[in-house]
């Protein structure tokens, strides 16, 4: 089974959390996967000496120091930033004039090249793209699964006797992106089922909103069945 290190329901398209382009104007194309935060929900800054953009989702503000959660270039004077949040991805054009040349070009820019487990940018909250399960009081389970990029219309969802199957692509690509990105997985019937209790006897409902997918099972007789 191949998936993206960062994403375990990932089977096609770049993979990790974040994704740098030199474009052909020698400008920046950053993407990063931020899912579950509003399209109105990132800001970002360019800091006083202009070689680092700092982005930050919430209240907290970042200082210049946290490398953790900024993107950093030290060959570059940044001079410009075009940022677009949608379905969970941040996408930024970073305009940028030469000011040092060395081998190492923009490598402070990049997260480590290993196998990504923790979002490198998440400061509160989980930090892994694992499935994230509730269980409601009135017995009903909600699943979550971390989608980036992929908005309600590019969603399959199959429930069969034995699980809910997901398929997801996101068939938007955008200009600079390397290529779309598939996503699958199931939830699995056995661990959200009362024994005896067949999965198809359930209410089964799911919506997608900010790059993750929330699928809902409620047992027959719920005073929840069909409702948000």
């Amino acid at each position: 089974r191949i998936h993206a290190t960062n994403n375990e329901f990932q089977r096609y398209g770049p993979k990790g959390f974040m994704e740098i382009k030199i474009l052909q104007n020698d400008n920046l194309y950053v993407r990063v996967d931020l899912p579950g935060v509003p399209d109105d929900g990132v800001r970002h800054r360019v800091d006083s000496v202009r070689q680092k953009v700092v982005f930050f989702s919430g209240e907290e503000t970042l200082s210049d120091g946290d490398d953790k959660k900024n993107a950093r270039c030290d060959c570059c004077e940044i001079t410009g930033v075009d940022a677009k949040m949608k379905d969970g991805v941040l996408r930024m054009i970073v305009s940028r004039v030469k000011v040092k040349d060395h081998d190492n070009k923009c490598a402070l820019f990049l997260p480590p090249n290993t196998a990504v487990e923790d979002h490198p940018f998440v400061v509160k909250g989980p930090k892994r793209s694992e499935n994230s399960v509730q269980r409601r009081g009135d017995g009903s389970v909600w699943v979550s699964f971390d989608l980036p990029g992929v908005c309600g219309d590019d969603i399959l969802v199959l429930p069969n006797e034995n699980e809910v199957k997901f398929y997801a692509e996101n068939k938007e690509v955008y200009e600079h992106d390397e290529s779309c990105r598939i996503f699958m997985g199931a939830v699995n019937g056995a661990y959200v089922c009362a024994p005896g209790v067949p999965l198809l006897s359930h209410d089964i409902a799911w919506d997608a909103e900010f790059g993750v997918l929330t699928v809902r099972i409620t047992p027959p007789g719920s005073s929840n069945t069909n409702r948000e």
